[in-house]
């Protein structure tokens, strides 16, 4: 079994290192052939530094200059990986690396990870506005793109490589809607998806701002139905 894993990083030095110590030892227990890739979208802090001062060859650091989103930052994660799985998490590992186990029973081209299935477990919750828009926006979601799906934004998902390379090379969303536009992608390009509840934790220091990224994120979504209604992903 070969994984690549992409974690995305903006100014994650206070609990980087700790999850790719995690992210390593679970992937050794299990004897994987693994890459990690970590994503530094222009941070300001020591993301980087950490990267580089770690010990295995297998964790690799890919950085630019400047602040892209973390859709930009998926993306070059995922054109850049070379296994043949490619699971993208996020650096808090929020939801823990052990769910990988469960995903893996599953046949589908795409696995994701859904806090709001009724066996999803939620061991630390958001604060209550934050629970209540997690659960409002994929319905808004479903109204303008037929997705069918529970949660879209939980930072916890495994692409089979030939699958997320083709989506991936499609996909125009730079900020936190990626995950909108990449899985109505999947499912126009024919692929299988899996929505499987997992365990999740609110690790605190969420990047995604109430104010200005929601809008945003909704903006996305229109921008990709306005894409497919005028024939712009073929």
């Amino acid at each position: 079994m070969d994984v690549s894993v992409v974690i995305p990083a903006y100014n994650e030095e206070s609990r980087l290192g700790a999850s790719l110590d995690a992210v390593v030892s679970y992937l050794q227990k299990r004897s994987f052939d693994f890459e990690i890739l970590v994503v530094d979208d222009g941070s300001t802090d020591c993301t980087a530094s950490i990267v580089l001062r770690q010990s295995d060859p297998r964790i690799f650091l890919l950085s630019y200059g400047k602040n892209r989103g973390k859709g930009f930052a998926v993306r070059t994660g995922v054109l850049a990986a070379k296994k043949s799985l490619i699971l993208f998490s996020d650096a808090d590992l929020s939801t823990p690396i052990e769910e990988f186990d469960g995903f893996l029973r599953s046949k589908a081209d795409i696995v994701i990870g859904s806090r709001n299935l009724e066996s999803s477990r939620i061991t630390k919750k958001q604060p209550l506005i934050r629970q209540r828009l997690g659960r409002a926006f994929p319905r808004v979601v479903d109204a303008i793109l037929p997705l069918g799906i529970k949660d879209t934004q939980c930072g916890f998902k495994l692409f089979k490589a030939k699958a997320a390379k083709r989506i991936f090379r499609s996909v125009r969303t730079a900020g936190f809607g990626f995950d909108v536009e990449a899985l109505y992608l999947a499912k126009k390009m024919g692929y299988v998806i899996d929505e499987q509840p997992v365990e999740w934790r609110n690790a605190g220091g969420s990047k995604v701002s109430i104010l200005r990224d929601v809008p945003r994120m909704l903006w996305d979504v229109f921008k990709v139905r306005w894409r497919d209604l005028c024939g712009q992903y073929g």
